[in-house]
């Protein structure tokens, strides 16, 4: 088991370094086509890299998905929200002590007036639960009994990359409440006081998606 909360810590920490450190350290102007490749290309490295040690969820709602699905044990689930959200505020302390901001900009999620877009609460939250409910079916499917194992990862990153695409000017994009953590905790202020959003909408999200499979209403026949 400490194999895999040190897998899961470390692949979090990677996700959020990479994926929010392209937010902050990448080229100027803001490029969300480079941002969301960032996001999608770290998971894909993960998925690899560690995916035979954890299963490399690096996503609280993913934990999730896979205990309401019959995949993980409770216990192992609480134990790999642990890693991963250790492994996200690792990730931001890093990014932080890089960036020439500090602890203001660290890719953060949030909504309304002044951000990105400036999408309404209701927008936002739709968006997180949709895209985290997609996302959870294309993980529980492709990593099943009778998915595509060696293609899970790419299949995952794309998957990842494509919502950031769709959606950074939305919220920033998290599907992933450690991802939003990890920068909140840090930023403080406003995603502080939104964070509570990107916990609920994805975990949510994570549920609809597992119970798809939960029911076998995406199973595969036998």
């Amino acid at each position: 088991m400490v194999r895999k909360l040190t897998a899961e810590f470390v692949g979090t920490l990677v996700l959020v370094l990479f994926g929010c450190g392209a937010a902050v350290l990448g080229p100027a102007p803001f490029d969300q086509l480079a941002v969301s490749l960032a996001f999608g290309f770290a998971i894909v490295a993960m998925a690899y890299g560690l995916g035979p040690v954890s299963g490399c969820h690096v996503n609280p709602a993913v934990s999730l998905a896979g205990f309401i699905a019959g995949r993980m044990s409770g216990r192992d689930m609480v134990g790999y929200w642990i890693a991963q959200i250790l492994g996200a505020i690792a990730g931001a302390v890093i990014l932080a002590t890089l960036a020439k901001t500090g602890t203001s900009n660290l890719g953060q999620n949030g909504w309304g007036p002044g951000y990105l877009g400036e999408y309404p609460l209701m927008t936002a939250a739709l968006f997180e639960f949709v895209m985290t409910a997609i996302f959870v079916v294309v993980i529980l499917g492709v990593s099943g009994d009778k998915g595509h194992a060696p293609f899970a990862g790419v299949a995952i990153g794309i998957t990842l990359a494509a919502i950031h695409i769709v959606g950074i000017q939305v919220t920033g994009v998290s599907v992933n409440p450690a991802r939003s953590i990890g920068p909140a905790l840090l930023s403080g202020g406003q995603a502080l006081s939104q964070l509570w959003l990107f916990i609920v909408a994805p975990v949510l999200g994570a549920v609809a998606g597992a119970l798809l499979f939960r029911f076998r209403l995406l199973e595969p026949e036998a």
